[in-house]
């Protein structure tokens, strides 16, 4: 594995898994809606006439672009941190990366900002999407826990 954003291979052993809160829960109302707006308009698209004939191919592929903005929408529940004695796994809405202890600096949260991002070697960071501010208590329990381990994982620097 290298160092630095290795693709996860699932065979490392985790300590602490961090799932958003806020995120998911408006993800499935976004996702709802989206999908109810879509069915609702897709069954009464044909309501009255206008003068273009619709077919039922139309109205299901009317429902069928709600159910596809739904399901990006739900790639927001892809996203977590991850930490063990291998190192840092951040997932995002596309992929996840493992970084390994040596490479690690800390964990912030930004000034202007609503995640937290992993600090890396040469002022690099990678946005944590998991750890939002909107989640509050939670996101504070995950910093400190962040920090436990790293304090516990990580050599000192030179």
């Amino acid at each position: 594995m290298s160092a630095l954003g290795a693709p996860s291979t699932g065979a490392e052993v985790w300590d602490y898994t961090y799932h958003p809160q806020w995120l998911r829960r408006t993800g499935l109302w976004v996702a709802g809606v989206v999908i109810a707006i879509h069915l609702v308009f897709g069954l009464l698209l044909d309501i009255s006439y206008t003068g273009v004939g619709v077919e039922w191919s139309d109205k299901i592929g009317l429902i069928a672009i709600g159910l596809v903005i739904a399901g990006a929408v739900l790639l927001v529940f892809r996203t977590r941190l991850r930490v063990g004695p291998d190192g840092v796994g951040v997932r995002t809405l596309v992929g996840e990366r493992v970084f390994t202890w040596d490479v690690v600096r800390g964990l912030e949260y930004p000034d202007k900002g609503f995640a937290a991002r992993l600090l890396l070697p040469s002022d690099e960071h990678v946005p944590v999407l998991a750890v939002q501010s909107r989640d509050g208590d939670r996101a504070v329990d995950a910093m400190e826990t962040f920090r436990e381990l790293y304090t516990k994982y990580s050599r000192p620097t030179p």
